[in-house]
């Protein structure tokens, strides 16, 4: 359910490919314990053109989307761990950011809901 878009300059390929970027937010995300592992989806994009202020710096910035139900500190938690864990991996990126955006229970609806069987849970 939860989905982790990726947002970055493209100069973050010349230190990490971006199966490894990928890969290191999966993980950041089911540290937290708040996410079966094969539900999370992570996406990657990489920008050309860009500006960071009045200068074009290298950054990553994470879009959290996730099921509403969790505490304040566990959203900021989550938050927290995906920064701290993408900068021990790029020391030199000086913009690192995330936020976390809730779906609402009520409106969200996938291609697996269609089913007469299906029951909506949280882990």
């Amino acid at each position: 359910m939860p989905h982790f878009i990726i947002d970055c300059s493209e100069g973050i390929l010349k230190s990490h490919n971006e199966d490894e970027i990928i890969k290191q937010v999966h993980i950041s995300a089911i540290s937290t314990k708040l996410f079966n592992k094969n539900d999370i989806k992570v996406r990657v994009n990489f920008f050309k053109k860009y500006s960071t202020g009045d200068k074009k710096e290298d950054f990553i910035h994470v879009f959290s989307n996730i099921m509403e139900g969790r505490t304040i500190e566990q959203k900021l938690n989550l938050s927290k761990t995906i920064v701290n864990d993408l900068a021990l991996i790029f020391p030199l990126v000086p913009n690192i950011g995330t936020n976390v955006i809730e779906f609402e229970r009520a409106t969200y609806f996938n291609k697996n809901m269609l089913d007469p069987n299906y029951q909506f849970s949280m882990p």
